[in-house]
């Protein structure tokens, strides 16, 4: 857009470079000049319809905001050894050589180069310039504001693993990166944080995870600083820790689980995204770590959850090999309480859709699972002990089950769960089904529209105020522990288990083979089994029966 020599004068290129902010920096107090900063912004309007069509020269405005201008106009005239101190600096270079340039000076600088080898000087009135001048600026702002949402949509998506050393992050990278989760176009960047005796181990899963040549995954790294961890994190993923201390009771373990998710939960609120999804899963005290969670980073509190798919998940495919069909017909399992210790496994909305037998209908279809069991005993007994025994072994975590539950979460987190299906999340309590405030709470929930809602308008699941004190006598008083409020655990035990001692209680049931039939208001819901899972000696029974200890239990001991 500026002038320049003869025919066949090599390319040149004016540079005016002002602050978006009109200041002139050469003045003591440092106030707008708005009139010089306006006119350097349109110095050149003028100037194609004077320059000669022979000629080869344009000229390129930059603007910089009034708190970096100083900083990079002293940088550039120290590379150039030039000597400028005000806002604007106009200087020419020629495109095809390079170089240090020529510098012109301010504006009066520049209209006087103009005016002497161009004949050309500018009519325009200085109020004119200013309006020229705010529409530039304004034109300006949208389009950095246009190729910020670029870069949104090219940037990938920061997903970030805790303990990225145990088996279930082998287990969950492959999920990640399929596109399954996160949707096929979204492309996302793989960050492994651990301690640093583990960085031999995470270099080998960076390895092998690149040989998978995953179209959707960017890029994968290492981070074994704690300062950097979480940075710009739009998906966090707590996986099992271990604890950096040997402990020896019940009470210690939980108060070992304090510092790291108040370490964590800083770390998050201080460098993750404004809208990160933190996700709580692994084998013990997850209901802890969770509300840990969201007390050391209130400002995404409610983008924290815990993970409960893995429960709820062997609790079908335990019904599933009863009913002699597959886990993925077994819908509407409610898991209640805490997800890795006293918790109520809830089969009254519980359906089956596809099941063989006399009765056949379309895909939509479904039943009753208690009305297609008819052994009660099995129902109040067997399958009580089975999930129990799974747990006392360690095998209802394991690594592939623990990656897919996290990974389905995620999934329904960003895309919706499945219309009218239950899901069991852990979610911290507001009051709802009269569960006490201020807790994590597994409780049944749909997802939809990037959030989750709690299903307070399901009926017929009144829970008993005995079996409700159980499971949040636990998880109360685990939080107080951490917190130092409270010195040692008590076991729940209700007026009977004082008289009678410790007697198994059973699942709110109804055992005829009629079809969708309500259960019984004979029931008795004040016995019902809430009793599937202990995170520790919660119950006489397991405090006096050494041979069948818990996960946790056995890694304190």
């Amino acid at each position: 857009m500026g002038g320049g020599g003869g025919t066949g004068e090599r390319i040149k290129l004016f540079k005016v470079m002002c602050d978006r902010v009109p200041q002139d920096l050469s003045s003591p107090s440092g106030t707008p000049d708005p009139a010089l900063s306006s006119q350097c912004a349109c110095a050149t309007p003028w100037l194609p319809g004077n320059r000669p069509a022979a000629l080869s020269a344009r000229v390129e405005a930059l603007t910089w905001p009034s708190s970096c201008l100083r900083e990079w106009l002293k940088d550039l005239c120290e590379k150039n050894k030039w000597s400028h101190k005000n806002s604007p600096i106009i200087w020419r270079e020629l495109l095809d050589r390079g170089g240090e340039g020529l510098l012109l000076g301010g504006y009066n600088e520049f209209l006087e180069y103009a005016q002497l080898y161009h004949g050309v000087t500018s009519s325009m009135t200085t109020e004119l310039m200013k309006i020229i001048a705010q529409e530039n600026l304004e034109t300006h702002i949208e389009k950095e504001l246009e190729e910020e949402a670029r870069k949104d949509l090219i940037n990938p998506l920061q997903v970030w693993i805790t303990s990225a050393s145990v088996p279930a992050c082998y287990n969950l990278i492959p999920i990640l990166t399929s596109g399954e989760v996160f949707g096929m176009h979204t492309e996302i960047s793989l960050n492994l944080f651990d301690n640093k005796e583990a960085e031999e181990n995470l270099r080998s899963v960076v390895a092998e995870t690149q040989d998978l040549v995953a179209p959707l995954l960017q890029s994968i790294s290492i981070c074994t600083r704690v300062e950097d961890a979480f940075l710009q994190a739009h998906v966090v993923i707590i996986l099992d820790d271990s604890t950096d201390r040997e402990v020896y009771t019940l009470e210690g373990c939980i108060r070992s689980r304090l510092p790291l998710c108040r370490l964590y939960g800083y770390l998050i609120q201080k460098n993750a995204h404004d809208s990160v999804r933190v996700i709580v899963g692994g084998k013990t005290f997850v209901n802890l770590k969770t509300v840990l969670l969201m007390r050391y980073a209130p400002n995404v509190a409610h983008n924290i959850v815990a993970v409960a798919l893995g429960v709820e998940g062997q609790a079908k495919a335990v019904l599933a090999r009863k009913l002699r069909t597959t886990p993925s017909c077994i819908k509407n399992v409610i898991i209640w309480g805490n997800i890795s210790g006293n918790n109520y496994i809830d089969l009254r909305k519980a359906k089956v859709y596809r099941y063989e037998s006399a009765i056949w209908g379309p895909p939509n279809y479904s039943r009753s699972v208690l009305s297609l069991i008819f052994d009660s005993e099995w129902v109040n007994r067997q399958y009580v002990a089975t999930l129990r025994k799974l747990t006392a072994t360690g095998k209802q975590f394991r690594p592939i089950l623990a990656a897919h539950s996290i990974a389905t979460t995620l999934k329904y987190w960003y895309h919706g769960s499945p219309p009218g299906e239950i899901v069991s999340l852990g979610v911290l309590s507001e009051g709802q089904f009269g569960i006490p405030e201020g807790i994590v709470f597994s409780m049944p929930v749909k997802f939809e529209n990037g959030t989750w809602v709690v299903l307070t308008d399901l009926t017929d699941i009144e829970i008993s105020e005995q079996i409700m004190t159980r499971m949040t006598s636990d998880l109360i008083q685990e939080k107080l522990i951490a917190l130092g409020d409270l010195v040692s655990f008590q076991p729940y035990q209700s007026e009977t288990d004082l008289a009678k001692g410790y007697e198994k209680t059973t699942l709110p049931t109804t055992y005829n083979n009629q079809e969708n039939q309500r259960v019984s208001d004979a029931v008795d819901f004040l016995d019902p089994i809430p009793q599937t899972i202990s995170e520790k000696p919660h119950s006489q029974e397991l405090i006096n029966d050494s041979g069948d200890k818990t996960v946790e239990e056995r890694q304190i001991n």
